[in-house]
């Protein structure tokens, strides 16, 4: 999806001692018109957790009959986008020619590598009826040596995500190792995704990875006794054993993985390299992107 949002500053953690807790993220919120979108990061302090360079929460979005999510063909260079849809459905076209629905419980994994086009829309089935939108989108950043990779274009059916159960707690292994399970989606370094339901006063150990946050999308939870309030992350001093106790139904992202090194990051442009950015930015300028077939006749243009 387009960069939607400015970063913002985190809020530090004021408890002390705090010490499961290096940093609270709160979002940066944003209405697009009945379409809240809140930033987790980039913000000041926080760049990425592991090989996570953006962390986006879309909804929960009610719309009209002929209102939706209508995000025009944009570029990306150097990432791989994962998008989850809680509720509603996004449909996925792509310079590779992938027209792909995205619905409930599927992981949709979109490789830029060294640039891909795509768009972001709703089928008229959909559009033409009141209906609703919930979702996350997050940006992995590739390794240097997989920067500029040929595009690829992965969709997993929700039925192909393994589940578990652990002290009663249902896991969904979205992305990585956890648990005693592995997820099919295709990673490029050590990448953790995992999705949690709690029910109130659950606990449950946190796996353990380089770098780890927890995103609460619903409900609240505490951490070392450090409140995590919906819509608020919480990274994680991955030094410690940490367990994570909900204080009402709580639904969490669990996220992490291997630090891949600094990124930057300009618009929808991710790389280890300015130079390649500003590459990227006169390439779309000049139109050298390849084209979205079917969705050739709108863009949206380099800010």
């Amino acid at each position: 999806m387009s960069n939607l949002l400015e970063a913002k500053p985190n809020n530090e953690c004021t408890e002390s001692p705090c010490p499961a807790v290096e940093q609270l993220i709160g979002p940066k919120e944003k209405d697009l018109g009945g379409f809240s979108v809140r930033r987790l990061f980039p913000t000041v302090g926080r760049k990425a957790v592991g090989p996570w360079v953006f962390f986006d929460h879309m909804g929960p979005a009610s719309f009209k009959a002929g209102k939706g999510i209508n995000v025009r063909p944009h570029p990306h260079i150097g990432i791989a986008t994962v998008t989850y849809v809680f509720e509603g459905e996004i449909l996925h076209r792509d310079s590779l020619g992938s027209h792909q629905t995205i619905t409930p419980g599927d992981i949709n994994l979109m490789v830029a590598g060294k640039g891909i086009v795509h768009s972001e829309r709703e089928r008229p089935e959909i559009s033409s009826t009141a209906h609703s939108l919930h979702a996350l989108q997050l940006w992995l950043a590739l390794p240097e040596d997989k920067e500029e990779m040929e595009p690829e274009f992965h969709h997993y059916p929700a039925e192909n995500i393994p589940c578990v159960t652990d002290e009663n707690i249902k896991l969904r292994i979205m992305m990585g190792t956890a648990y005693g399970e592995s997820s099919p989606v295709k990673t490029f370094a050590e990448t953790l995704y995992v999705e949690a339901d709690f029910a109130s006063e659950q606990s449950l150990a946190l796996p353990k990875a380089e770098e780890l946050a927890i995103y609460v999308a619903k409900g609240s939870a505490t951490v070392d006794g450090t409140v995590v309030n919906e819509h608020s992350m919480a990274v994680i001093n991955t030094d410690l054993n940490v367990s994570v106790l909900a204080q009402e139904n709580t639904r969490l992202a669990i996220i992490g993985g291997e630090n891949l090194g600094k990124r930057y990051i300009d618009w929808n442009f991710v790389s280890s390299s300015k130079e390649r950015i500003e590459r990227a930015k006169e390439d779309w300028k000049a139109g050298r992107f390849p084209k979205v077939p079917g969705d050739e006749e709108e863009f949206i243009p380099l800010p």
